[in-house]
C-alpha cells in the first residue's frame, strides 16, 4: 500500500493563493538517500520570490510554466525516519537539518535528501525552529568566507547587503575570524549591523561605496 503525506503544493506561479494543502505520495529513499520526517521547514524571502516565478529567467532552472518541483521550501529540520542501504553516516532517529537546494520539497511531512547533500546532525543546543533557518544565512556565509575566501585575521572585508540573512551572518562570522568589517546597508538598519559588530558602516542611500578609493581584501555581495 502506497503511503501518503500532507504537503504544501504550488499549483502554478503567482500569489500565495496558488499554494494548496494536499495529500501526496510519500517519497521513498534511494540507496544513497535519507528520509526525513520534517518537524520544521523554513519559509524565506527567496521561497516567496520563486513562488512568483519572477524574475522570469529563474524559470529556466525551476520550470517554465509551473514549478518542476511543486512542493516549495528548501530549509528543514527533522528526524531521520529511514535510510537507504548505502547510507553510512546517518541512522534512524538522528536529529538533522539542512537544505534541499534545487530539490525544494521541504514544506511537507517528509522529504528525501542524498546522504552527501546539505544535511548535518543537529547540535544539542539547537532546536528545530532555529535549525530549519540556519543554512540559508549562516552556512552559506561561512562557506564563502572560510572555504572560498579563506579570510584571515586583520584582513578587510566589505559586506554589501549587511542587514539580510547572508549579511547579518557574514558580519558575525567575519568578526569571529578577527577581520575588519565594513557593512553596507540602509540608514534604518545601521543600528542592527552595528550591534552585530561591524567596524565601519556605509549607508548606501547616502554614499556609493563603489565610487570610493578604499581597498578591501574581499567584497561579499
Amino acid at each position: 500500500m502506497t503511503q501518503t503525506m500532507k504537503a504544501a503544493v504550488a499549483m502554478g506561479y503567482g500569489s500565495p493563493e496558488v499554494i494548496r494543502l494536499k495529500e501526496v505520495k510519500r517519497p521513498i529513499p534511494k540507496p544513497n538517500e535519507v528520509l526525513i520526517k520534517v518537524i520544521t521547514a523554513s519559509a524565506t524571502t527567496a521561497d516567496a520570490m520563486m513562488r512568483t516565478g519572477k524574475p522570469y529567467i529563474a524559470r529556466l532552472f525551476v520550470g517554465l510554466l509551473k514549478p518542476k518541483k511543486p512542493i516549495p521550501g528548501t530549509g528543514f529540520a527533522g528526524v531521520v525516519a529511514q535510510v537507504g542501504k548505502e547510507v553510512k553516516d546517518f541512522k534512524v532517529g538522528y536529529r538533522v537539518f539542512g537544505e534541499t537546494t534545487f530539490g525544494f520539497s521541504s514544506n511537507a511531512e517528509y522529504l528525501t535528501i542524498p546522504e552527501h547533500g546539505v544535511i548535518l546532525t543537529m547540535p544539542e543546543n539547537l532546536d528545530f525552529s532555529e535549525a530549519a533557518n540556519f543554512c540559508d544565512g549562516h552556512l552559506t556565509s561561512y562557506n564563502f568566507l572560510k572555504e572560498i575566501a579563506k579570510l584571515k585575521p586583520r584582513q578587510k572585508v566589505l559586506i554589501n547587503g549587511a542587514s539580510g540573512a547572508l549579511g547579518t551572518s557574514a558580519i558575525q562570522i567575519s568578526k569571529f575570524m578577527e577581520a575588519h568589517v565594513t557593512a553596507v546597508c540602509s540608514g534604518r538598519n545601521v543600528g542592527l549591523v552595528q550591534s552585530l559588530g561591524a567596524d565601519e558602516l556605509i549607508d548606501y542611500q547616502q554614499k556609493d561605496f563603489t565610487k570610493g578609493d578604499r581597498k578591501y581584501d574581499y567584497v561579499l555581495d
